[in-house]
């Protein structure tokens, strides 16, 4: 089933990351992790849907999205950021992706943080967010999105990596095995994995030879 969604709100968080605020059908029922296929309500996207992760809590009132825009590529996003407010999307009903087992470490590559946004706010609202880590991996500071919020739940536990930059502030390099062993105080707890092709893959594989359970690791589409 599809719902029409009218955009509320229209931010850009960065260069290229945006954040959509829409309306919420009546009925809309839904768990934080959980997110939709969504398309543009015109003719020629009949046939262009795509998955994004709900950044909002299933308490709001609201929908948000946060979507990272490739103006390169004249596709779906790219149309997405031409949209204005009191235009409109279609939205499938939500289905499953990351869920809440508590306390995690959540290790992202760019954009593949959106999927960890409403899991983190929904443990902060329960008050088990003590514990969890994001380790939060981009090219280059112009890349990070929402640094105030991801500070304010998780103090020193909130860990930018930078693989194009060097600064005092962040961390240098990729995220491999030797940064997860130096990094990583516990590996028995759950982990979260999304980023770009082959980052959780690759992630995972080496929390596994690090000594977290398959079961441990969760890994997005």
């Amino acid at each position: 089933m599809s719902h029409k969604v009218e955009i509320l709100n229209k931010e850009w968080l960065t260069h290229n990351v945006l954040q959509l605020k829409m309306e919420r059908p009546e009925g809309f029922d839904y768990k934080a992790g959980m997110a939709i296929e969504a398309t543009i309500d015109e003719p020629g996207f009949e046939d262009k849907w795509s998955p994004f992760t709900m950044t909002s809590l299933p308490t709001q009132d609201e929908l948000e999205f946060t979507i990272k825009i490739y103006p390169d590529h004249d596709g779906l996003t790219l149309a997405f950021s031409k949209l204005n407010e009191g235009e409109s999307l279609l939205i499938s009903d939500p289905f499953d992706t990351f869920k809440n087992k508590g306390p995690a470490v959540f290790i992202a590559g760019g954009t593949g943080v959106t999927p960890f946004i409403a899991l983190l706010r929904q443990l902060e609202v329960d008050d088990k967010i003590d514990g969890s880590q994001l380790f939060f991996a981009n090219k280059k500071e112009k890349d990070i999105f929402m640094a105030n919020e991801f500070t304010k739940m998780l103090g020193k536990n909130f860990v930018n990596v930078l693989s194009e930059e060097d600064k005092k502030t962040y961390l240098h390099g990729l995220i491999d095995k030797d940064f997860l062993k130096k990094h990583v105080d516990n590996f028995d707890k759950p982990f979260y994995l999304c980023g770009p092709p082959g980052f959780a893959d690759d992630i995972g594989d080496y929390l596994k030879e690090l000594g977290a359970g398959e079961d441990l690791v969760n890994v997005s589409w």
